[in-house]
C-alpha cells in the first residue's frame, strides 16, 4: 500500500475537461486514509484492540489500519461499508478485520445486522482495552439500529422522507441520533471503560465530529425537542409511540461532560479543505491560478450552481473578482429538494452534483471559455453509478441539437438523464473515501 507519484495534469488549454478530472483525482487521492492515518495511531494497549467502524471509506480505512498496525500486535473487529465499496486487497496484506456491506443512503437489514453485531462486540471491554473507531461519511445510514419500539421500516421511511425534504445534513443527523440505539455518542458509552480513539474522515461542512455519521462516538449537544421540531418542520409523520418518546425526552443522547467520554481522542485524518487545497496546489503547479471559495457551502444544489455561474461569468467577461485564467474550487454538502412529478412524467434520476451542474449550465447561458466539473468524492452521486457531471461552453447547444430541454430535466430532478444523453456523466466507480462535494470551474 505504498504511495505512487501523481501523474502530471492534462494541459488545461488543450483538454480542459481532463484537467478538471485530474484535479478531482488529486482531491480524492489526498483523502485516502493511508495518506495520514499513521500519525494518529496510539501504541498497542495492555489488553486487546477492538476495531469498530462504519462509512463509505470503511473498507480502505480498515486496510490502512491493517497495514499500519504492528504485525505482532493482536487486532480484530468489524467495519461496515456501502455495497461495492470494499477496495481490492493489496497483494501481501493479511486480512485482520472483517468488513461487511450494507445499503446507503436508505438503511437495510444488512446494516441493521452489522450495527447489532458492532454493539455486541463492546460487551466485556475493560480499562486495559483499546477501541479504534473508523468513522466516515455514510456511516449514519450504514450503522442503523432503530430506537426501542421502532422498526426498520419506520427508520427507512423517515430516512427517505428526510432525504427528499431538502433538510440540511445537520438536521437529518439530529433526527437520526435520537431515533437510534448506537448513534449520538451511544457507541462510545457502550465501549466504556475501554480507551477510545476515533479516526474520522469528514464529509460535513465544518468538520464537526458529532455530525459525521451522526457521531456514534462523540457526545451530542442536540436534544429530543430539536429532533421533534425538525420532523414537524418538514411535516414527516411519526408513530405515536416515537412522538411520545421524543416529547418526554426518553430518547435523549449522552451529553458533553458525560464521564464516559473522558480521555476519548478524536482525530480528523482527512477533511474537505485538505482535498480542495491539494487540487488548488496541483492547478497552480500547472500554471493556473486557483481560488478556493469554501469547503462549507450548503444550500439547494441548483441555486448554488447559479451562484457559481454568476461568479464564473463575471470572471470570463470582466476579469473580476479574479483574473483569468483561473480555476474556482468549492466543497460542502448541497441538497436537492425532490419536485412533485407531473402526471405521466418519467421519474428523474441523479444526485446533488448533477443537479448543481444543471443549475450551472442554465445560468452560464453558454458562456464561452468556461468548463466545469462537479462530483461527489465517494464516486457516487446520490444512488446512481456516476460520480457527477461536467459542463462545457457548448452544453446547451448540444442539448438543443438532441432536443433536450434543460428546464424539463430540472423540473424532474433528472440530471442523470440530461448528462447521460450528452455523454457528460463523470463515472469513476467508488473511490473508497468521502470528503463530500467537489466542484471545479475553469475559466480561460
Amino acid at each position: 500500500m505504498s504511495h505512487t507519484p501523481s501523474p502530471a495534469l492534462a494541459d488545461p488549454r488543450r483538454d480542459p475537461q481532463q484537467f478538471l478530472l485530474d484535479l478531482y483525482q488529486r482531491a480524492v487521492q489526498r483523502a485516502q486514509p493511508l495518506h495520514s492515518m499513521a500519525q494518529y495511531l496510539p501504541p498497542p494497549p495492555k489488553g486487546r484492540t477492538l476495531v469498530l467502524g462504519a462509512g463509505k471509506a470503511g473498507g480502505s480505512m480498515a486496510q490502512a489500519l491493517e497495514a499500519l498496525w504492528p504485525q505482532d500486535a493482536p487486532l480484530s473487529g468489524l467495519v461496515v461499508t456501502r455495497y461495492g465499496h470494499i477496495p481490492p486487497r493489496p497483494p501481501g496484506l493479511a486480512q485482520r478485520l472483517e468488513v461487511v456491506e450494507a445499503a446507503h443512503p436508505v438503511p437495510d437489514a444488512a446494516g441493521l445486522a452489522a450495527a447489532e453485531r458492532i454493539l455486541a462486540l463492546t460487551q466485556g471491554l475493560t480499562a486495559d482495552d483499546l477501541v479504534l473507531c473508523l468513522i466516515s461519511g455514510g456511516g449514519s445510514a450504514l450503522l442503523t439500529l432503530p430506537a426501542e419500539g421502532m422498526g426498520l421500516q419506520d427508520k427507512q421511511r423517515i430516512n427517505q422522507a428526510l432525504l427528499d425534504s431538502g433538510a440540511a445534513i445537520g438536521e437529518m443527523n439530529c433526527v437520526r441520533k435520537h431515533l437510534s440505539r448506537i448513534k449520538g455518542g451511544r457507541l462510545a458509552a457502550a465501549c466504556y471503560p475501554a480507551k477510545l480513539v476515533t479516526l474520522t474522515i469528514s464529509d460535513v461542512p465544518g468538520d464537526d465530529p458529532s455530525v459525521i455519521a451522526s457521531g456514534p462516538t462523540v457526545p451530542d449537544a442536540s436534544t429530543c425537542a430539536e429532533a421533534l421540531a425538525i420532523l414537524n418542520r418538514y411535516q414527516i409523520p411519526l408513530p405515536d409511540s416515537l412522538r411520545a418518546a421524543l416529547e418526554d425526552g426518553s430518547l435523549e443522547t449522552p451529553k458533553p461532560g458525560d464521564p464516559r467520554f473522558a480521555g476519548h481522542e478524536v482525530h480528523l485524518i482527512a477533511t474537505p479543505q485538505q482535498s480542495l487545497d491539494a487540487a488548488a496546489q496541483a492547478a497552480v503547479a500547472a500554471g493556473i491560478a486557483a481560488h478556493v471559495l469554501s469547503d462549507e457551502i450548503e444550500g439547494e444544489s441548483r441555486e448554488i450552481g447559479k451562484m457559481h455561474a454568476a461568479l464564473a461569468r463575471a470572471v470570463a467577461r470582466y476579469g473580476s473578482p479574479f483574473a483569468k485564467p483561473c480555476v474556482i474550487l468549492s466543497g460542502g454538502e448541497t441538497t436537492v429538494t425532490i419536485r412533485p412529478r407531473q402526471p405521466g412524467a418519467a421519474k428523474g434520476r441523479g444526485g446533488r452534483a448533477g443537479e448543481f451542474c444543471m443549475g450551472l449550465a442554465q445560468a452560464l447561458q453558454g458562456q464561452g471559455g468556461v468548463w466545469a466539473l462537479a462530483a461527489d468524492t465517494d464516486g457516487i452521486d446520490g444512488v446512481e453509478d456516476n460520480a457527477g457531471a461536467r459542463v462545457a461552453p457548448d452544453t446547451l447547444q448540444r442539448a438543443a441539437a438532441l432536443q433536450l430541454r434543460l428546464s424539463d430535466h430540472l423540473d424532474r430532478n433528472d440530471a442523470y438523464g440530461f448528462f447521460e444523453a450528452l455523454g457528460d456523466l463523470v463515472v469513476t466507480g467508488p473511490t473508497h473515501t468521502n470528503v463530500n462535494d467537489f466542484r471545479a470551474i475553469l475559466i480561460l
